[in-house]
Formats: C-alpha cells, structure tokens, sequence
C-alpha cells in the first residue's frame, strides 16, 4: 500500500523530477530541462529509498518521469512539447 503523498512531494518550492538513468523518457526530460537553465531537483529512484513510492502517490501509476511543479500541477511521461509550454507557463506568472 502505498502512503499518501507529503505535501512538499504535492507542492515542492521548485520543479522536482522523478526518474531514473534507465529509463529514455526520463533522460530526454532531464535534458530539456537542463537545456532550457531550468533549476530543479532530480530525485534519483536508483538512489532515493522512497522515491518510487513518492512518485507513484504524485501520479498514481508506476511510469516515470514523474514532474512535479511548484503550483502542484505534474506530468506523467510529458513530451517534450507539454514540458516546454508547462515551463513557458512558468516563467509567465
């Protein structure tokens, strides 16, 4: 079973991604997110003991990347585009 998710996992104080190095949809979210200067955490699945189980309470499915916005919105395997107009979205308020 999994535990409801904390509140700085619902609404953390900058972008937050979960991922792994495995996974090709969560490298090529890193990388727009690195290319764009986008400041934000990088939870680690391989590394972070429970960061698969916070993942899965954000989004309800076990899929990554998991991307977590500070206005407590997130994206399950965004594309590229969804990401982008997200951060346009961002930078905007």
């Amino acid at each position: 079973m999994t535990s409801s998710p904390a509140v700085s996992d619902l609404n953390p104080a900058r972008i937050t991604m979960y991922g792994a190095a495995w996974c090709s949809d969560c490298r090529r979210s890193k990388a727009l997110l690195d290319r764009e200067g986008v400041d934000y955490e990088y939870v680690d699945l391989e590394v972070v003991v429970d960061g698969a189980d916070r993942a899965k309470a954000i989004s309800g499915r076990t899929q990554i990347p998991v991307v977590v916005f500070p206005d407590g919105t997130h994206f399950t395997e965004p594309t590229d585009a969804e990401l982008l107009a997200k951060l346009g979205e961002e930078r905007a308020a």
